[in-house]
């Protein structure tokens, strides 16, 4: 297991330095809280002024054939990136979902989760509902789908449910990480204050 996580640590590592303006690929974390969403692009191949969301663990690992890993595919990384800069530089969420139906991959846990955010954020709560169940059925560990799901929970008026949200959140990555004080500060919310998440 800790030969597996160096060699997923160094392939990552060697991904920064070879394509610094597509996601970082790190190594997906086995619930670590140190580790870090293999899909977020990070800080170092982010361009000037780019906002990213909260950070994210996961516990999400690919089972790799005797093909090439989709998430060693270059044009995987990039349209993925691309679909990512709709999401949050852009909030086009249809032409986002579109986007990510694209890459072939709505199981894997990162793209369900935010196919349920899109959808979430146009306002089909029903089907925002089933890509966050999806996403957690691909890895029942996948914190930035509990943090959206319990915001998903919480503007439904399901409060008890997001407060369970959040306690899965503490249970996976404690209570210091973004996605568990950002659920819980939205909770500290009076209920019906409109606020939108």
């Amino acid at each position: 297991m800790a030969v597996k996580l160096l060699t997923l640590t160094a392939f990552g590592l060697a991904l920064v330095a070879t394509a610094p303006t597509l996601p970082v690929f790190a190594a997906g974390g086995g619930g670590d809280p140190g580790s870090s969403d293999q899909m977020r692009p990070g800080a170092s191949s982010a361009p000037p002024g780019y906002r990213q969301p909260p950070a994210v663990r996961s516990s999400h690992r690919t089972k790799k054939s005797n093909k090439q890993s989709f998430l060693d595919d270059p044009g995987f990384k990039q349209g993925y990136h691309v679909a990512y800069q709709t999401i949050y530089d852009r909030h086009d969420y249809a032409a986002a979902i579109d986007q990510l139906h694209a890459l072939g991959h709505d199981d894997y846990a990162n793209i369900a989760n935010l196919i349920g955010y899109s959808y979430r954020k146009l306002g089909d709560y029903k089907l925002s509902q089933v890509w966050y169940e999806r996403a957690l059925k691909s890895d029942p560990n996948h914190v930035l789908t509990w943090n959206y799901y319990g915001l998903w929970q919480i503007e439904q008026g399901n409060r008890d449910q997001a407060e369970y949200h959040l306690s899965r959140i503490a249970a996976i990555c404690g209570t210091d990480c973004a996605e568990y004080r950002s659920l819980a500060a939205a909770l500290e919310q009076p209920p019906g204050t409109g606020l939108v998440y």
